[in-house]
């Protein structure tokens, strides 16, 4: 089995899942500095360094595996439009040449890290039209404060849910439009060719190895560092943002679930541990586990990211067997002590 970016933080936790239920793996990782800092990582399975747009070198690892798990992706939001023609590049091509490489050797399953921004905002409903798509909230709107999206055709306050597959896919911002192209490929690939494919739509994923100071880390990563540094988490909006964070090790069990998955076409699942938590609390979480500073709230914000997005994982549930076991004080915990 071949597992791209199975060098990074979840790449390595997914190795070692696979691993420890007796698959025998090859990692591809390009160890892009952007992401890997400081010492090299250690993958316990058998690791060339390369890209996976490198056409020559996937025909040679392909004839010799019989699935793929796709994680090589540049992640995060990014710093600025400056980013958008890597972000396409590294996580659109990418794609196409290892699928196309699949289909040249014969893989029948494909196993793709997707992520829950894909689906743009959450889901939401108004008192008097149902459930409705927000518009992308405007720089106007979040420079007054006005974080919350309200209804698109009267303007009512909305309320937040957890939003399911069939949800429509509305990315806002360019990580997000490349996650929903790997999907399509994906998809593509699978009615072309007849084969098995996965996409697992991981949301906010936490644990031990997360990226850290870099301008694409996670949340959760960026207010463990200022923690580290004795400084309070910064904060943006008010802090209510409602988010699920699921542990690392859910989302490896995970991609061993998906991997078993054996209904033919393309697939796509949530993976979230099924508890909404705000971004607010979080950072408080980490505070009182590191015994830090408590969070402050800074009003601030990124045009590109979204209010409310909290997953259903039922349909994991009911089709990978598969749920999240990994409470968040209990995640959180770890993390700290890590």
């Amino acid at each position: 089995m071949l597992v791209t970016g199975g060098a990074g933080f979840i790449g390595a936790a997914v190795v070692s899942a696979l691993s420890g239920v007796g698959h025998d793996i090859v990692v591809l990782d390009s160890l892009r500095p952007d992401v890997h800092r400081g010492a090299a990582p250690s993958v316990d399975a058998r690791l060339l360094v390369g890209d996976v747009r490198d056409r020559a070198l996937l025909a040679d690892l392909l004839s010799e595996v019989d699935a793929v798990v796709h994680l090589a992706a540049k992640v995060g939001l990014g710093v600025d439009i400056a980013d958008m023609d890597d972000y396409v590049s590294s996580n659109d091509l990418g794609t196409a040449v290892l699928l196309r490489a699949c289909a040249a050797t014969g893989v029948a399953r494909f196993v793709q890290a997707s992520s829950m921004v894909v689906y743009g905002e959450g889901r939401y409903t108004c008192p008097n039209h149902g459930v409705v798509p927000p518009a992308p909230r405007t720089e106007e709107s979040l420079r007054d404060k006005r974080f919350e999206p309200p209804c698109p055709v009267c303007a009512a306050p909305l309320t937040p849910g957890l939003v399911t597959e069939d949800a429509r896919l509305d990315p806002r911002n360019t990580y997000a439009a490349t996650k929903v192209a790997q999907e399509h490929l994906t998809a593509s690939w699978a009615r072309e060719t007849g084969g098995t494919a996965v996409s697992l739509r991981l949301h906010n994923v936490y644990g031990p190895g997360m990226p850290r100071d870099t301008p694409y880390a996670g949340v959760a990563a960026r207010f463990l560092s200022s923690l580290d540094r004795g400084d309070p988490p910064q904060v943006f909006e008010d802090g209510r943002q409602r988010r699920d964070f699921v542990h690392v090790a859910d989302v490896a069990r995970a991609f061993v679930a998906a991997l078993a998955h054996d209904r033919a076409g393309h697939h796509a699942y949530n993976v979230g541990s099924g508890t909404v938590t705000t971004i607010g609390e979080m950072a408080t979480a980490l505070a009182n586990a590191r015994n830090g500073p408590l969070p402050m709230v800074t009003g601030e914000f990124r045009l590109g990211d979204v209010r409310h997005i909290t997953a259903s994982s039922a349909l994991a549930r009911d089709r990978l067997a598969w749920s999240a076991t990994v409470p968040l004080v209990e995640g959180v915990q770890g993390l700290v002590a890590g």
